[in-house]
């Protein structure tokens, strides 16, 4: 198991008002323990080869491999030329993991955003559709696909078509390939999702190439019923709140153990809480507490 950090309590600052550069969030991550930086696509203000170059060069020279590529692909759009413009938009993001990270990186998919007049039939097909379009890239370039069980992208109106486990695992028992395809695995948005975190990583444990040890906490005096219905407004809602790893929802012991279990040696990032660096240092200290207790042998 491989530690990455992803700067969750910054995501406004460098893919929203630009106040902050990627550059600049690398600088600070320093003094992070940490072996890997996951990025954003929001991150970069450009895809020229020598940006990206630039970029790559910025986040080996602070110490880091870049392990994860969060990219928002939305394959459920009625227009079928919005759902062709994000298939070749994910296309170019693989081939942006292959620059910063090299073969064996991954590359998040989602299924798309839950529109009211998309049906479940509908919105399968069409991501099943426009992931077999991806996936050559994604064997030509040695990237991994990763499928993630998915809240919301933070800067979407609707939340993730497949949010709920029983269309996920629909979806990803649609797309048999192994070797560059798998799972992104997020337990906090399983429970946002009214699902358990447990019992979809133990059908899932097989396939999972990555995961976000993300920990939320509603907001005092809200109920998960009424966050649920705060969806069909841009971003996250305000209730939903990110936190130290560890101290929130998640049962962590019993994750690691069933992944453990399944023999995962892959990535796992933090997307840490929004009161800044102490917090996600106090995240990266917890999950080198648990992958001493789970994957590393007794001396």
């Amino acid at each position: 198991m491989k530690i990455a950090a992803f700067p969750k309590c910054y995501l406004e600052d460098i893919a929203g008002q630009r106040t902050m550069s990627v550059f600049d969030w690398i600088d600070m991550a320093r003094t992070l323990d940490a072996d890997g930086l996951e990025m954003y696509e929001g991150f970069f203000t450009s895809l020229d080869d020598d940006y990206l170059c630039r970029l790559r060069d910025a986040i080996a020279d602070a110490g880091f491999a870049m392990p994860m590529l969060c990219c928002s692909p939305n394959f459920t759009h009625p227009d079928p030329d919005e759902r062709k413009r994000a298939v070749e938009h994910e296309a170019e993001m693989i081939r942006v993991t292959k620059l910063l990270g090299g073969a064996g990186a991954v590359c998040r998919v989602l299924s798309g955003q839950r529109y009211p007049d998309v049906g479940r039939e509908q919105g399968i097909e069409w991501v099943v559709e426009c992931i077999e379009q991806v996936l050559p890239v994604a064997r030509e370039q040695g990237i991994i696909l990763g499928l993630e069980n998915h809240y919301k992208d933070g800067f979407w109106r609707y939340p993730e078509f497949a949010q709920k486990m029983d269309i996920f695992l629909e979806l990803l028992a649609a797309i048999p390939e192994r070797e560059h395809f798998g799972v992104q695995y997020d337990p906090s948005n399983a429970i946002v999702a009214g699902d358990d975190p447990l019992e979809l990583l133990r059908a899932v444990a097989p396939r999972v190439v990555s995961m976000h040890a993300s920990d939320r906490y509603l907001a005092a005096g809200v109920t998960m019923d009424e966050l649920r219905q705060s969806d069909g407004a841009v971003g996250y809602a305000d209730a939903l709140q990110h936190g130290v790893t560890g101290r929130g929802l998640n049962d962590y012991d019993s994750i690691f153990q069933i992944l453990s279990e399944a023999g995962y040696d892959s990535w796992v990032s933090i997307e840490d809480g929004m009161n800044g660096m102490e917090e996600m240092g106090e995240s990266l200290e917890f999950l080198h507490r648990m992958r001493r207790k789970y994957f590393e042998p007794p001396a």
